[in-house]
């Protein structure tokens, strides 16, 4: 094999490590913010499940009356 095939290899190889580090290190990335929104949806759904506990329970915030600072 020549020298020119030899380097061409080697620097393609060297690509091939580089973009596997930074596909593996995107997969982590993308899955940290799966579970981010995941985590984020749940939180979403308590809070609407409050906020309707309380409406339905008459406790809505226009019917409270101002803090005594007013």
């Amino acid at each position: 094999m020549s020298a020119s095939i030899e380097q061409r290899l080697t620097d393609l190889e060297v690509r091939l490590t580089f973009l596997d580090g930074t596909v593996q290190s995107l997969d982590a990335t993308m899955a940290e913010q799966d579970r981010l929104l995941l985590d984020l949806r749940r939180e979403l759904v308590r809070l609407r499940e409050t906020l309707s506990g309380m409406q339905t329970a008459g406790q809505d915030a226009r019917d409270e009356p101002p803090p005594p600072h007013y």
